[in-house]
């Protein structure tokens, strides 16, 4: 009797620490994801900014900034990670199509908070990549472990789903292709 109670007693301790691994791993890609929402909200915040710089030489590109305003609206509703995703996609690819627009005015190029405006969306999306990868690491590790035996006897009766990682949609994974070269010839 004695005995049983003990084994009874270290598959409980096991289980329970299977279920705690799990719940941490959950919040950690959790956390991760409320990282990326931060600097896709700084991303947003610059968007109307940088609009209206770029509307100041470029009053007859209205589609270009029609396009614009409505992927940042877009993005901003949107809530799951599949769909802040696919929003942030096209919110990065209207404003691609901004900068193409920028590049035909040399002297939106040489307006001093233009390049400020683009400095800082440069570095927002640096910290975004960054944000993704380690969000995308802590998904893998997560879902990882909630498909490994024994802690998959845990995962499923206590409701640990398998999570969705931050993808790149089609434009940006050609963009990311097709980068910019850059020469100082």
């Amino acid at each position: 009797m004695i005995i049983a109670l003990i084994v009874i007693a270290v598959i409980a301790l096991f289980a329970m620490f299977l279920f705690n691994r799990l719940v941490s791993l959950r919040q950690a890609w959790k956390r991760a994801f409320a990282d990326i929402d931060v600097q896709l909200k700084q991303r947003q915040d610059l968007v109307p900014n940088l609009v209206e710089t770029v509307k100041g030489y470029a009053t007859h590109e209205s589609a270009v900034f029609t396009e614009v305003t409505q992927a940042r609206a877009s993005a901003m509703r949107a809530t799951g990670v599949g769909e802040k995703s696919a929003a942030e996609g096209m919110l990065t690819g209207a404003l691609g199509n901004l900068m193409a627009v920028a590049e035909n005015y040399p002297q939106l190029k040489a307006n001093e908070g233009f390049l400020k405006l683009q400095g800082e969306l440069g570095d927002i999306e640096n910290k975004i990549a960054a944000a993704r990868r380690f969000m995308n690491n802590a998904v893998a590790e997560y879902n990882s472990a909630i498909q490994q035996f024994p802690a998959l006897l845990v995962a499923g009766p206590f409701g640990f789903s398998e999570a969705q990682m931050f993808t790149l949609d089609a434009d940006e994974r050609e963009q990311t292709k097709n980068a910019p070269k850059v020469s100082f010839s």
